[in-house]
């Protein structure tokens, strides 16, 4: 297992990226290296761009499980008119499809922006292990901007995070395409 740091409010990107930081615990926990992480997210933000081609916000998701992908996604929201077409959920709705079944166990979720209520709650109910995201979200983000829903001890499955991969290229794809969206 991983234990998280208490997210403060810092004042620098840096200092997000360091309030983020993870630090292994003795246990079970399988350590994935940093490189494998930047690879998934090298990857998903590829599928973020392919979401940006199509019209939505840039973010993309894969779902991956001993070193190989089980699903991917990119935001569809807007084309498939549903709400609950984020990144995520496509890529879990993937990964489920493969597999056969909606539980994913040790599995892991790659995504470029910290995960909503919506998607936080569907990663628990299928037993994802672990999520890795890149970005913060200040206003919606769950993991640690707006609250710790994963950290929550009431619930019947924790899924471990780790957030700051890729984070700086993340937000700027995303502030770049809303700076344009404005225009």
């Amino acid at each position: 297992m991983y234990h998280q740091h208490a997210c403060i409010q810092p004042a620098s990107l840096r200092a997000v990226i360091v309030c983020l930081q993870l630090q292994p615990t003795v246990g079970s926990c399988i350590v994935t290296s940093a490189a494998e992480h930047v690879q998934w997210m090298r990857r998903a933000l590829a599928l973020a761009d392919r979401a940006e081609n199509e019209g939505e916000v840039p973010i993309g998701a894969v779902v991956v499980r001993d070193g190989k992908l089980l699903g991917e996604g990119w935001n569809s929201v807007i084309s498939l008119s549903d709400p609950t077409a984020h990144a995520e959920i496509v890529a879990m709705r993937d990964a489920a499809r493969l597999v056969g079944n909606y539980r994913l166990p040790g599995a892991t979720v790659y995504v470029t922006l910290e995960p909503c209520t919506m998607c936080a709650g569907a990663m628990i109910h299928a037993r994802i292990d672990r999520l890795v995201f890149a970005a913060r979200e200040p206003r919606a983000g769950v993991v640690c901007s707006t609250c710790s829903l994963l950290d929550e001890p009431r619930y019947n499955h924790q899924v471990s995070w780790e957030g700051g991969v890729l984070a700086e290229e993340s937000s700027e794809r995303l502030q770049a395409f809303f700076r344009q969206r404005r225009k």
